[in-house]
């Protein structure tokens, strides 16, 4: 499926196209070749644009530790969730949890363009970060076959570890502004 149709099921229609992504044989290559490196590179070129006021040197430095660290919390996070599946009915297999995080992510990965405006893009990627919570637990239980009454439950699992993992992965990078 064409990128520009996935990404617009998955704003548009997320349990149609989760039905669809549960059943495409793929992997963990092409999920990160075709999908999450390209549009996890939207927030960190919108940084570089929108924080080269601050200091070019900083916001490269930026821009380049957040698209490495999407890139491995994305890992991480699908990790967590093949891991965490069997506790609410779901089985192991972690290209299907890696697909859930990734697709999941798209909104927020789409919105990050917003980062051209600098720290006033905190607001909008906190609203992308609810829809994205969202489009997960109506994806858990087509591809976590997890059942419907627990994927409460694990959705907020999976988002308590997603916040620990970002706001430790922000610590190590260092996250904070030139003087």
């Amino acid at each position: 499926m064409a990128l520009v149709e996935r990404i617009k099921g998955i704003l548009v229609d997320p349990r149609a196209a989760w039905a669809t992504i549960a059943s495409e044989s793929t992997s963990v290559q092409s999920i990160y070749t075709g999908w999450i490196m390209i549009l996890a590179a939207i927030g960190p070129i919108a940084m570089l644009v929108g924080y080269a006021s601050l200091g070019v040197p900083w916001a490269l430095r930026l821009a380049i530790g957040s698209y490495v660290l999407t890139l491995a919390m994305t890992a991480l996070l699908a990790l967590i969730v093949d891991v965490l599946a069997p506790s609410f009915g779901g089985q192991k297999d972690f290209i299907a949890s890696l697909k859930l995080v990734a697709y999941s992510c798209t909104i927020v990965w789409l919105v990050a363009i917003v980062h051209v405006l600098g720290a006033y893009a905190s607001l909008l990627m906190w609203i992308a970060g609810i829809y994205a919570i969202y489009t997960f637990y109506l994806g858990a239980p087509a591809l976590r076959k997890c059942s419907a009454d627990k994927a409460i439950p694990f959705t907020l699992i999976v988002v308590l570890c997603a916040v620990a993992i970002f706001f430790i992965a922000g610590f190590a990078m260092g996250m904070r502004r030139p003087l």
